[in-house]
Formats: structure tokens, C-alpha cells, sequence
């Protein structure tokens, strides 16, 4: 179909505004990548803007061979994967529970559940209720107190409402249990949910620095976000880095082109990487699962 002149200038005004929104939110990942990639000594000249002058990889050498780095990338690895799957299991499960309209008292714990949406306790309070749980300067004080997440268990508990009843009464049947039909039927159906929850939750353990920053006080259990936020906040980060490791003081002597720039802006690309390399093979659960989570019910 033919457009008018006026459409035409509409829609050209779209793209422009589209390409123009795309170069903002893609240039500071993209300059960040070009300064861990180029000289630290030829930064600090300035003008680097779209690609690298003098390219190396002594800055990505150098933040290898930080043991704090490499520790804190272990411990958020292993946060997202014992966080992702504890958070994805108990929250299906209890929403599960709250899917079956005979359970007793169900309206009551909906509504309780409502109120710590709306309602938090406090910093003070989780600071309190932790300690008494010794988690304090514990791996699990990342994972445990985000087990249960009430969004996600009503996302849950509205795409599992969908499924046909039928279904988990042939497996009852068949001799299963309410766990057995959760893990035998509902979990096989419910793929594109889990999904899509799992990568938000994922994103979420990784990108979490304050956790750490409150209950961790063991530089090696803390993650990789949370030494980050260290780097980007300390005006002696170059000091901190090289003073806590022994191999990392010897490479610095061998070369002069790291600077703290050039290892800030690595260590931020180390730290996203990981979630834009899984973004795209799970994005195509994106829409299939939040619609169905949340339009119908």
C-alpha cells in the first residue's frame, strides 16, 4: 500500500528516533568494551570513542590473574545457579498449592502474601532476622531469603490455573501423588513460564551487590557484582587490586598500560557478559510466558 507524504515523514521520524534510541542504549556498552580492549596508558589521552587505538588484551590478562576477581565471578556463579534453582522449586511448588481452590485457608494466605508486597519490613528487620538465623558472612544469606517470591508464585499460580484439570487426573490415576503430578505433568507444561521466571531471577542474583554488601564481610565469599561496586566506588582501586594478589603486582611491574579505567571498564564487561551471552537463547520465552502468566485470570 502506498503511503501519503505525511505517513512517509511520520514513519521516517519513527526510525530515526528508533536508530537514535538504539545508539544510546547500545554506545555505553559498546565504549566501555572498546576502552577494556584498548591501551590504559593510551586512554588516558582521551578519545577513545569507537574503536580502540592501541588494542590489548593486558587489561583482561591482568583481571585473570586477580584471585578476588575470580573468586567473586566462582561465588556468583554458583549464587545464580543454587538461588535460580531453589527460588524456581519452592515458589512452583507453593504456588501450586495456591492453585488448588480446595485448599483450605487459601484466600487468607493470598492476602497475607499481597500485604508483604505492598509492606516490607525494613532493612533493620532482615538485618535482625538473619543474624538470629546465623546467616550472617554466609553463602546462603544470597540465596535463602529469596527462595519465595510472591510475584512469581502469582505468575505461577495463574498459568497453572490454565492447564486442564484432566490431565493431572490421569496421573492421579496412574498412582501419583501431588508431588508426582507437580513434577511429572505440571513442570512439562509449564516449560515456558519456568523459563522466563528463571532468567528474571537469574538476573537478579547476578546483578545483586547490596545483599553481599550488608551480610558478607569475607572478601572471598563476596560476588562479582559486589567487588564492582568497589571498584566503581574506591578512588584507590588500582591499590586494592594489586595489594591483594601477588601474581597480579608482578604483571603490573611487566607492563605500564593498565590503568583504573581500563580495569574498571573490564571488570564491567567480565561481570555482564555471562547474562548477555544466555539472554538471546531464552528470550523467545519471554512473551510466551509473562502473557500467559498474566493476561489470563
Amino acid at each position: 500500500m502506498k503511503l501519503a507524504r505525511s505517513d512517509k515523514w511520520f514513519v521516517g521520524s519513527i526510525y530515526i528516533f528508533l536508530v537514535l534510541l538504539l545508539f544510546v542504549t547500545f554506545y555505553p556498552f559498546w565504549n566501555a568494551l572498546v576502552i577494556s580492549l584498548n591501551s590504559g596508558s593510551d586512554t588516558a589521552r582521551g578519545g577513545i570513542t569507537f574503536w580502540p587505538r592501541d588494542f590489548t588484551f593486558e587489561n583482561y590478562l591482568f583481571v585473570m590473574k586477580n584471585d578476588a576477581l575470580l573468586q567473586g565471578f566462582m561465588i556468583s556463579v554458583l549464587r545464580v545457579i543454587a538461588g535460580t534453582i531453589l527460588a524456581l522449586i519452592f515458589t512452583g511448588l507453593f504456588a501450586y498449592a495456591m492453585s488448588k481452590k480446595h485448599l483450605i485457608g487459601r484466600r487468607a494466605v493470598m492476602v497475607y502474601c499481597i500485604i508483604t508486597m505492598v509492606f516490607s519490613g525494613g532493612l533493620i528487620p532482615s538485618f535482625i532476622i538473619n543474624r538470629n538465623l546465623g546467616l550472617m558472612d554466609n553463602f546462603w544469606v544470597m540465596v535463602i531469603p529469596s527462595i519465595i517470591s510472591v510475584w512469581n508464585m502469582i505468575v505461577f499460580r495463574t498459568f497453572f490455573e490454565e492447564i486442564p484439570p484432566e490431565m493431572e487426573e490421569s496421573a492421579k490415576l496412574d498412582g501419583c501423588g501431588y508431588f508426582g503430578s507437580f513434577f511429572r505433568v505440571i513442570l512439562p507444561l509449564s516449560k515456558p513460564v519456568f523459563a522466563t521466571l528463571g532468567l528474571f531471577t537469574a538476573v537478579y542474583h547476578w546483578n545483586d551487590w547490596f545483599t553481599a554488601s550488608i551480610y558478607i564481610n569475607t572478601q572471598s565469599l563476596k560476588p562479582i557484582q559486589t567487588i564492582l561496586q568497589q571498584v566503581l566506588s574506591s578512588t584507590v582501586m588500582m591499590e586494592t587490586m594489586v595489594n591483594s594478589n601477588a601474581s597480579a603486582q608482578e604483571f603490573l611491574q611487566r607492563t605500564r598500560s593498565v590503568t583504573n579505567k581500563s580495569i574498571t571498564m573490564t571488570t564491567m564487561i567480565v561481570a555482564t557478559l555471562p547474562i548477555v551471552c544466555v539472554y538471546p537463547f531464552l528470550q523467545k520465552y519471554f512473551v510466551k510466558g509473562v502473557m500467559i502468566g498474566a493476561v489470563k485470570g
